[in-house]
């Protein structure tokens, strides 16, 4: 057996790959969405209240992908900022709600999302978008 180096490494490893191109991209939401207060991770935890909410913090951790001591360390910027109330729900659950404050802010956020994405489309390609597209539903969305 051949021994695994480090360069082999370095040059395979989709772990590092994807969690370096998930940075970069990240950076790019980050900066547009900068002037609102927010980072992309929070533009995503709030979209997805807004689509499921109100929602266990369970089921959105779930949805998003994440794990919920995560997300709840997540939720608590927003909710100090008045974006998204956390209710008690059912024995120890939470329940997070967008608030009319989160609403305003995603309104103004979306547009700027836009531009993030577009730039991410044009430089891919439609082709390339697709072909990602596809990948990334493949490793998100396989049970």
């Amino acid at each position: 057996m051949q021994e695994i180096t480090d360069e082999m490494v370095a040059a395979r490893c989709q772990c590092s790959k994807l969690r370096a191109a998930s940075r970069r991209i990240t950076r790019m939401y980050d900066d547009v969405l900068r002037p609102l207060g927010i980072k992309a991770n929070q533009f995503t935890i709030l979209i997805g209240t807004s689509l499921m909410g109100p929602v266990s913090t369970t089921n959105l951790a779930n949805k998003l992908s994440m794990d919920r001591t995560t997300l709840t360390r997540n939720l608590l910027p927003l909710e100090k900022n008045g974006l998204i109330l956390l209710e008690s729900g059912y024995g120890r659950t939470r329940n997070a709600l967008l608030t009319s404050k989160g609403k305003k802010l995603l309104k103004k956020a979306k547009p700027l999302w836009e531009i993030a994405q577009t730039s991410i489309e044009s430089q891919l390609g439609d082709i390339n978008i697709n072909k990602l597209d596809n990948i990334l539903k493949l490793i998100v969305y396989e049970k």
